[in-house]
C-alpha cells in the first residue's frame, strides 16, 4: 500500500502544480549552461546536491514528526532569494490541496490553517507523505526525485530534446538520488539544526531574475 502511496505522490501528474516550474532550467537554457542531455544531467546532479539535499532533510524531518512550522522557518532561512520563497510556498500551496484531497490528515488542516499563503513544498511534501503512511526515507525520496524530474521534464519542451535523451539523465540519476535521499534522511534525524543547508548561489541569482522576465515558458 505504502510503495503504491510513493508512486502517486511521485508522480508528475499528481496535481502539485510542478508540471508549471523549470527548477532554474529556463534560466539556464537562455545562459547557455543548459544545451543537451550532458549539461542537463550536469545541471541537474548540482541541483540534486545542493536544493535537493535540502529538500530531502525536510521533507524528512517533516514526515518524521518535527514541528512543520518550525521546519518552515528553516526553510526559509535556507532560501535567500525571496522569488524562491514564492516559488516554493506557493508549489507548497498547490501540493497542500492536492495531498489534503488524496490523504486527509488533520495535521495538514492545521498547517494549512497557519499557513494560508502556503508553506514551503518540501515541509508540505513531508506532511502529505506522513499522511499517507510513508515513512521519512519515502519523503526524502520524493523530495529528492522532485528536485531533478522538474528540470528534466522542462528541458524537453526548452530544448526539444528528445524524451528518450531526458529520461535516460533521470535514470542515470538514480543512484545519486537515492543517496542524497538517504544523506536527507539520516541529517533529519539529528533535529532541525541538522537539517542541510547546502547553497546554490547561481539557482538563487538566476531564479531573482527570471522572476523579470516579462515573457516566460515557466513559472520558475
Amino acid at each position: 500500500m505504502t510503495t503504491a502511496a510513493l508512486l502517486v505522490l511521485a508522480d508528475g501528474r499528481f496535481p502539485a502544480g510542478t508540471h508549471a516550474h523549470s527548477g532554474g532550467a529556463e534560466a539556464a537554457v537562455r545562459a547557455g549552461r543548459i544545451v543537451d542531455s550532458a549539461t542537463l544531467a550536469d545541471f541537474c546532479l548540482g541541483r540534486l546536491h545542493t536544493a535537493g539535499l535540502v529538500a530531502a532533510g525536510l521533507a524528512a524531518a517533516a514526515a518524521g514528526g518535527h514541528d512543520p512550522l518550525d521546519l518552515d522557518e528553516a526553510a526559509d532561512a535556507r532560501t535567500p532569494s525571496p522569488a524562491l520563497r514564492r516559488t516554493y510556498r506557493r508549489l507548497g500551496r498547490q501540493m497542500m490541496r492536492a495531498g489534503r484531497a488524496a490523504w486527509p490528515s488533520a495535521t495538514l488542516d492545521d498547517l494549512a490553517q497557519a499557513r494560508p499563503g502556503g508553506a514551503h513544498q518540501p515541509v508540505v511534501l513531508g506532511l502529505v507523505a506522513r499522511a499517507a503512511g510513508l515513512t521519512p526515507m519515502d519523503a526524502a525520496h520524493a523530495a529528492a526525485y522532485d528536485a531533478v524530474s522538474a528540470p528534466t521534464t522542462a528541458a524537453v519542451r526548452l530544448l526539444g530534446l528528445d524524451p528518450f535523451e531526458a529520461t535516460s539523465v533521470l535514470a542515470r540519476l538514480a543512484p545519486s538520488v537515492a543517496g542524497i535521499a538517504g544523506e536527507g534522511a539520516r541529517a533529519a534525524h539529528g533535529g532541525i539544526d541538522a537539517i542541510p543547508a547546502a547553497a546554490a548561489p547561481m539557482l538563487e541569482i538566476t531564479a531573482e531574475d527570471h522572476a523579470t522576465w516579462p515573457v516566460r515558458l515557466f513559472a520558475s
